[in-house]
């Protein structure tokens, strides 16, 4: 027991995470420089085996999380209440999506990020592109609503399960009293699935290891020459958000220290990029939230919702960098038309990266608006497809960083900051052992 609690410490735990991220990569690198396909097996088999476990949790947490945190908010009043923390809250995603998509046009244009590079894509990216449904507005709507209640858990589909959620959990508010068995019930489940992803965080050095090393084994100079441009303008956009108008907004906002955010985030925003999944991390980020000093119940709300459509990395700077990438790639001047095009559906179609192809969903749906030829849609996105894990990472980790800022700037305006909490100490979401027992929500 006395190992887990010093491998559970915050600098301990995050030097062993940082030291399988370098491990991977020098053993990525051996891998692909020495041609020993066993080894990039290895890596992949482990990396894969992670990123399975992780997706395992995935519908499970989206469905338990969304309906707890809607009931939750009873405890903080009536249904007038309800309805206004969600529209600040929506509101707060569209404000913040419209700064990063600015960050990531200004950054393209200043830099164009794929003048002048010559690369062809790999015949294996286009046939496997080729059966991914594109990103349109017609697809959305279309697959909102499942046809089969149960088909939309088996068969993964993300957007239809948040749908499912919404209704139910809306639905057990209204009746009060008679859903508590249920909502109880679906708590149990969400604290088990909670257990069950702390674990899985547990290996998450072994799992970097993994990811990062096949990443390395897999993508030569061949790609990553070519395309650092794209890697670099896509990088600068992310953290500029991340680390620049996250923390202003929050000092100027929230009132919250940028340093005390991210001693208490950097553990959920670190496991996001290793990760590469904002579902993954949800326990996390709504445990951070919490630990801010956020209301509990307001939490369980807003970091699910969240979590599902607030993406200002993979639907904000990187769709619009991306987009002028391309362009760019193919010798394509944008409008001013199309800026704003780009603007539009980085605002209001963020919901349609829900589930894990949302980058795919978020750029081609970006591409499309834009009324770029089919055919250099289709190349295009199989040219950024080579690198997408390494890009992946940040824009998971930018994603993670805004649904739980975003929740503090509401709490804020609505005096549901406990600020003594926020400034106590707290240890890293998930690693320290269970959360306290809740009470019963009232009817």
């Amino acid at each position: 027991m006395s190992f887990i609690r010093t491998y559970t410490r915050p600098k301990v735990f995050g030097l062993t995470v940082l030291a399988g991220l370098v491990l991977g990569a020098l053993t990525g690198f051996l891998a692909k420089q020495t041609g020993q396909t066993w080894l990039v097996t290895t890596l992949s088999k482990i990396g894969g085996l992670f990123t399975d476990l992780l997706q395992l949790t995935v519908i499970p947490l989206v469905f338990t999380a969304i309906v707890v945190g809607i009931t939750s908010l009873r405890r903080l009043g009536g249904s007038r209440t309800a309805a206004r923390l969600g529209g600040k809250t929506l509101l707060w995603f569209a404000i913040t999506s419209l700064i990063a998509v600015l960050i990531g046009i200004a950054i393209g244009v200043i830099f164009k990020p794929g003048s002048g590079v010559q690369v062809t894509p790999s015949e294996s990216a286009l046939k496997k592109l080729a059966t991914r449904d594109t990103g349109s507005w017609s697809a959305f709507f279309d697959s909102l609503v499942p046809s089969n209640l149960f088909s939309a858990f088996t068969e993964g589909r993300v957007l239809q399960v948040v749908f499912i959620s919404l209704l139910i959990g809306f639905a057990a508010y209204a009746i009060g009293e008679r859903a508590a068995p249920f909502v109880s019930l679906t708590r149990s489940a969400f604290d088990l699935i909670q257990k069950v992803v702390g674990w899985i965080i547990l290996l998450a050095p072994l799992g970097v290891f993994g990811l990062i090393g096949s990443a390395f084994a897999t993508y030569g100079n061949s790609f990553v020459k070519p395309l650092f441009s794209l890697i670099a303008t896509v990088y600068a956009g992310a953290l500029l958000v991340l680390f620049v108008v996250y923390p202003l907004l929050l000092k100027f906002v929230g009132r919250v220290s940028p340093v005390t955010f991210f001693a208490k985030a950097w553990t959920a925003i670190q496991f996001a990029f290793v990760s590469r999944s904002s579902g993954a991390t949800l326990p996390l980020s709504r445990q951070t939230a919490a630990n801010l000093g956020v209301d509990a119940d307001y939490a369980s709300f807003a970091v699910p919702l969240g979590t599902t459509t607030k993406m200002d990395g993979c639907a904000a700077v990187y769709p619009a960098i991306a987009t002028i990438f391309i362009a760019n790639l193919f010798g394509i001047q944008l409008g001013i038309g199309q800026y704003l095009l780009i603007v539009a559906v980085a605002v209001f179609g963020a919901i349609a990266t829900a589930g894990t192809t949302g980058w795919f969903t978020m750029l081609t749906l970006t591409l499309g608006a834009v009324n770029l030829p089919p055919e250099v849609i289709a190349t295009g996105v199989a040219v950024v497809y080579a690198i997408d894990p390494i890009l992946d990472m940040v824009r998971t980790a930018t994603n993670v960083a805004g649904q739980i800022t975003v929740p503090v700037l509401v709490a804020r305006g609505e005096g549901l900051i406990d600020d003594e909490v926020l400034n106590a100490p707290s240890a890293p979401p998930l690693l320290s052992g269970p959360e306290p027992a809740r009470e019963p929500v009232p009817a």
